[in-house]
């Protein structure tokens, strides 16, 4: 008996040398040997400014700049399903920051997830997008945070849950969803279309909040444009390859440069969280990069999802009489100044809500977040003074809330489902 007892000790014991050593395996591949070579402490003109550019193209100061700190000073909490990762010092202090950083540790933290001394990082740096960047655009941004000033701020702590505040939990994620990669152009599409795609994969990231995720925050599709509630905001990034959500494939070009542009266009409207990007980042682009976007964007063949979210509607849905009545009387008394008796909007300052896809989407999250705490537009050189919605969560209770976008969403030839108590709850 002891005897069995001990061979099957050794056993476990072997599986678990096995399991650890794969793990090593698969969270060391792809990487290369990193210098501790101290970094220049000069940068060309040109290189510098090609990373402050690449810096506004990635938006890294939207998670790594406080509202009024120093920028680049970290501290932002970004919330997760599993708890809130605080953005981190990237100045070049040398105790708090990357001051102590060369090239090599900054390419193998964006191409790799790993910092300095070799931990793994949360995957909340996107560093599964910022892998396909090149190493020369990576140098050109490390040359250009080695510019910014100093700033003594120490990192805050992460508040994360058991397991997931642990280096082995990184290990294992990185193990199932996440390898090296390098940009590969594709050689039957134009260089704008590549450019495009190059920015929306790498540097823009914009999987982070447009891509559905599994129950381990892993992208659940090869595009990951697919649309998913953001964690922590209850703002929906709606699906950038469906024409019923944000498919650009039927709008011009100049239309969807536009939006990214000045954060407004004739079908759609740039808030939440997206009006943060645009004015953080688009705005900043040049002609060029933004008309390879547009380009990119546009051509994305629609998923094998698209439209099942928002079907085609065979009938009318059912809605409750007395809930249209009192959402009626509040788009009467609070909306209709504004958007029009008919939804019809106002030219230049307050858009239409008569079949506008913003309004019809199934998912209503950003319909909520918008009446409940008002709807701005970013403020861009080409929409100085742009329109704004005041906040009515503090007039209109959740039932209020749900009723007029009940209303709103059955009028005028909308046709979506109703909003739910639970839906207008969602904070």
């Amino acid at each position: 008996m002891l005897k069995r007892l001990i061979t099957l000790l050794a056993i476990l014991i072997l599986f678990a040398a096995l399991g650890v050593a794969a793990l090593l395996t698969l969270n060391m591949r792809g990487e290369d040997p990193v210098s501790d070579a101290a970094a220049p402490n000069h940068y060309s003109a040109a290189l510098v400014d090609r990373g402050r550019y690449l810096a506004l193209a990635g938006n890294c100061a939207g998670c790594h700049t406080e509202r009024g700190g120093a920028p680049y000073a970290g501290g932002v909490g970004i919330d997760t399903p599993f708890g809130t990762i605080r953005a981190s010092n990237i100045t070049p202090d040398k105790q708090h920051g990357i001051g102590g950083w060369n090239a090599d540790h900054f390419w193998r933290a964006l191409h790799n997830g790993r910092s300095r001394d070799g931990r793994l990082l949360y995957p909340a740096f996107p560093y599964p997008s910022f892998t396909r960047i090149t190493r020369e655009d990576s140098d050109a941004l490390f040359a250009y945070l080695r510019t910014v000033p100093p700033s003594p701020q120490a990192n805050a702590p992460h508040a994360l849950r058991f397991p997931y505040n642990t280096q082995l939990a990184l290990a294992t994620w990185r193990a199932l969803f996440f390898k090296p990669a390098e940009f590969a152009p594709d050689p039957q599409r134009s260089a704008s279309w590549n450019r495009g795609a190059y920015l929306v994969q790498g540097a823009g990231h914009c999987v982070a909040c447009h891509g559905a995720r599994n129950s381990l925050g892993a992208t659940i599709d090869s595009r990951g444009l697919g649309g998913a509630v953001i964690p922590g905001e209850n703002w929906y990034a709606p699906a950038l390859d469906d024409p019923a959500e944000a498919g650009v494939g039927h709008w011009s070009a100049e239309e969807a440069v536009a939006l990214l542009k000045t954060g407004k266009a004739p079908h759609a409207s740039a808030m939440g969280p997206m009006a943060d990007v645009v004015w953080g980042s688009t705005q900043h682009l040049s002609d060029t990069d933004l008309l390879a976007i547009a380009t990119y964007l546009r051509e994305l063949p629609p998923s094998l999802t698209s439209g099942a979210k928002n079907p085609p509607a065979l009938s009318r849905h059912v809605r409750d009489a007395a809930t249209l009545a009192r959402g009626q009387a509040i788009y009467d008394r609070q909306c209709a100044y504004c958007h029009g008796e008919q939804g019809q909007g106002q030219d230049g300052a307050f858009p239409p809500l008569r079949q506008r896809r913003a309004v019809v989407m199934t998912d209503a999250s950003n319909l909520v977040q918008v009446v409940r705490h008002g709807g701005y537009l970013p403020t861009t050189a080409g929409n100085p003074q742009p329109a704004g919605m005041p906040p009515f969560g503090q007039v209109l209770d959740d039932a209020d809330i749900a009723a007029v976008l009940t209303y709103v969403r059955a009028s005028w030839g909308n046709d979506a489902p109703a909003v739910s108590l639970q839906d207008a709850m969602r904070r």
